[in-house]
């Protein structure tokens, strides 16, 4: 037993494409969407840390980037059925879970396997580094509903998506970090030129 097969599995997540089975302008993989995130959580970290916050740089960046490697086993499943029922998405991480435990054992040398436990569980928690993997995540889904709709992308899903991951965002309890995110960021957003009115539909969400 070695490391190898873990390494090989990078690949894996390469060919596993985001919102499978929609028209899109611009596909998306795992892989590029977990560098994102950690990127996009990186900054955030930072204007908490700025704020005085204290930030577990190790676990965020262990959160961040290992936070869907498990969707080399099930997929990227269609938020619309992962979030079908409360039933449904907490079978779908029992799933996620126990094949991830069995690739562990399976692959992972022995003396690593405590820590791989560890940095392969749910990321997304009440400390600081989830709530920022939490935003991060939404944040890639912001972005990419975005720019299917400022190309004028008619597929309802994106026009779902870009809505839920807003609101989720504003809800997060990340106080100076959603602060920037409306004040500038989204204000950088709704500026943009976009052939579906992307700046309308982001006033109603903030109204609301």
């Amino acid at each position: 037993m070695g490391i190898h097969k873990f390494f090989m599995s990078m690949n894996d997540l390469e060919r596993i494409i985001r919102c499978p089975g929609r028209f899109k302008f611009e596909e998306h993989n795992v892989a590029a969407h977990s560098w994102k995130v950690s990127q996009y959580a990186m900054f955030f970290a930072t204007i908490e840390e700025n704020n005085g916050a204290t930030i577990n740089w190790k676990s965020l960046y262990e959160k961040t980037i290992n936070h869907d490697f498990a969707e080399i086993f099930i997929g990227d499943i269609k938020t619309p059925v992962k979030h079908a029922s409360p039933e449904l998405k907490q079978m779908l991480s029992h799933v996620e879970e126990k094949m991830m435990e069995k690739f562990i054992l399976d692959e992972i040398p022995t003396e690593f396997q405590p820590i791989f436990f560890d940095r392969m569980k749910e990321g997304k928690d009440e400390t600081i580094e989830g709530r920022l993997l939490e935003l991060a995540d939404k944040l890639d889904q912001v972005y990419e509903a975005f720019a299917e709709l400022q190309r004028g992308n008619t597929d309802v899903e994106f026009l779902k998506m870009y809505e839920n991951a807003l609101k989720k965002i504003l809800h997060i309890p990340l106080k100076k970090s959603i602060s920037y995110f409306k004040e500038v960021m989204l204000q950088d957003i709704i500026a943009e030129e976009s052939v579906i009115d992307v700046k309308s539909i982001t006033l109603k969400i903030l109204e609301n």
